[in-house]
């Protein structure tokens, strides 16, 4: 089925209708929005391996889903950073397809009552560190950190 507008409206009032994404992918429910898409829980039809659907609109002004997966691809082998899986379009959509990854560390902190204890604070820290290292030693600077991006 296509991914145009009227259809992923009609998917969000009927969602017992089924989208697929690269042949491959089933497009599910909505798991978060980004600055520049929404992304989606999806499923690979055939392993049953759950991942994470990013969607761009292809007439969006400044594209930057496609950047975003070069980077990603830049990036890979690092602890933390998505598997890109597939890209490319699929009718109004620019699409990403990638590793479904953990809760965010804004969602572990809610899950918390937003308090952590030193000793967590700290092991985060060290993580954080850790993995804004290596994007800066690939000259790369993050620019957007905060705890829904970790």
């Amino acid at each position: 089925r296509c991914l145009c507008f009227h259809c992923l409206t009609v998917l969000s009032e009927f969602p017992e209708m089924e989208l697929r994404v690269g042949n491959k992918y089933r497009l599910g429910r909505k798991i978060g929005s980004g600055s520049f898409g929404d992304i989606y829980l999806g499923t690979n039809i055939s392993t049953g391996e759950e991942v994470a659907i990013k969607l761009e609109c292809i007439r969006t002004r400044h594209p930057q889903l496609h950047i975003e997966s070069k980077f990603y691809k830049m990036m890979q082998g690092a602890v933390g950073i998505p598997t890109i899986k597939w890209c490319g379009s699929e009718g109004d959509y620019n699409v990403m397809v990638m590793e479904l990854l953990g809760p965010s560390l804004e969602d572990l902190f809610n899950f918390c009552s937003r308090r952590f204890s030193l000793k967590t604070v700290l092991l985060l820290a060290d993580q954080l560190i850790s993995r804004i290292d290596y994007i800066h030693s690939r000259n790369f600077i993050h620019r957007d950190i905060k705890p829904d991006n970790f």
